[in-house]
């Protein structure tokens, strides 16, 4: 059996190998920003994603060993995918969707990827009892906060996590093992400086100046999350972004000089992505939806939030064209808020 030196070089090795860009290690404890997200929470500004202040999820978040009690390493893995400059640019009849959803879901690649680092330390360690547990986004850890705390870069004002020379338009990853490996120095520097870029583009203004947003107001969360009504007071705000938005990464310093196509295909766009002609709209059945967008990031907003999405795009356009699609669209539709954004659709392109 190998040493923990040895360890730690395999995985750095295997994960440079699968495609991640970056890797730190660093220690189960809490990290410094935790009170930062418990605030955040407490002040009720992650809107309706009530999974965020369970209980028991909070619990986990103020004590990682909770867990993983036998947790002695948390290894931080970064995947870069497409930066928004190689994909999104804007055209007419053109909708938009976020940069890291121009190919297959990240919760799909990402466990599969970490599940072959497991695979190959078992492998090769075959005497080592080795526990571990593995997330990407959806589990009670703060994954930013341990990037930091792992040395990978620092967050920015944006809320997202910046590596020096490569920029934001990275993925991360978590594996929690039994393992005692040696820790990486933290980053401790902020290099956003007196930049503002992020806060001054946001249409919806929903950065806020502690480095966290009020999700309510968030284009991201609108277009993906929220599962009702999108308020009509941001409905303009959303221009074309059917699901997601980049805005506050295309305007960053960092990713403007640094960002890069990555090396790997794990994100190659499928279809007709990065983005949606608007032109070529046709209304899916719930079956037809969930096959076209199979593996998709889009299916997190099943076929209510894409249909929603795309008429408040719509009638952002201000365009006759579309009034035919949607007109159609409230004949043949029976989901109440799918009606109520084409209604408003046809207003804002009727008024206009």
């Amino acid at each position: 059996m190998g040493s923990s030196i040895d360890l730690k070089k395999f995985i750095k090795t295997e994960a440079y190998r699968l495609g991640f860009s970056h890797i730190g290690f660093t220690s189960p404890l809490a990290p410094d920003l935790t009170p930062n997200y418990l605030t955040w929470i407490d002040n009720k500004l992650h809107a309706d994603m009530n999974y965020l202040d369970r209980q028991d999820r909070l619990e986990k978040i103020k004590d990682p060993l909770k867990i993983l009690p036998s947790c002695q390493t948390i290894v931080v893995f970064a995947l870069p995918y497409l930066p928004a400059e190689w994909n999104n640019k804007p055209k007419d009849n053109i909708g938009q969707i976020a940069s890291y959803a121009v190919g297959q879901d990240y919760h799909i690649v990402i466990p599969n990827l970490l599940n072959q680092i497991v695979e190959k330390i078992i492998a090769n360690y075959p005497g080592l009892d080795f526990e571990y547990k593995m997330y990407t986004d959806t589990g009670p850890i703060l994954e930013k906060a341990f990037a930091q705390k792992a040395g990978l870069g620092w967050i920015g004002k944006n809320g997202c996590l910046i590596i020096p020379g490569f920029g934001s338009y990275v993925l991360l990853a978590e594996l929690l093992i039994n393992q005692e490996l040696s820790y990486d120095p933290p980053f401790t520097e902020d290099y956003c400086g007196n930049c503002q870029a992020c806060l001054d583009a946001c249409p919806t203004q929903c950065i806020l100046k502690n480095r966290t947003l009020n999700a309510v107001d968030c284009i991201s969360y609108q277009t993906i999350e929220n599962k009702s009504n999108i308020p009509e007071k941001n409905r303009a705000s959303h221009g074309n972004w059917v699901f997601g938005c980049d805005i506050c990464q295309i305007v960053c310093p960092w990713n403007r000089r640094f960002a890069e196509k990555p090396a790997h295909r794990h994100f190659t766009p499928i279809d007709q992505f990065p983005s949606i002609n608007l032109e070529t709209l046709s209304l899916l059945s719930p079956q037809e939806f969930n096959k076209k967008f199979k593996n998709h990031p889009i299916k997190r907003a099943k076929r209510r939030g894409y249909y929603r999405n795309l008429c408040v795009v719509i009638g952002n356009t201000k365009s006759k064209k579309y009034l035919p699609f949607l007109k159609d669209l409230i004949l043949r539709e029976s989901d109440p808020i799918i009606i109520n954004h084409a209604t408003w659709a046809i207003q804002q392109i009727e008024l206009s």
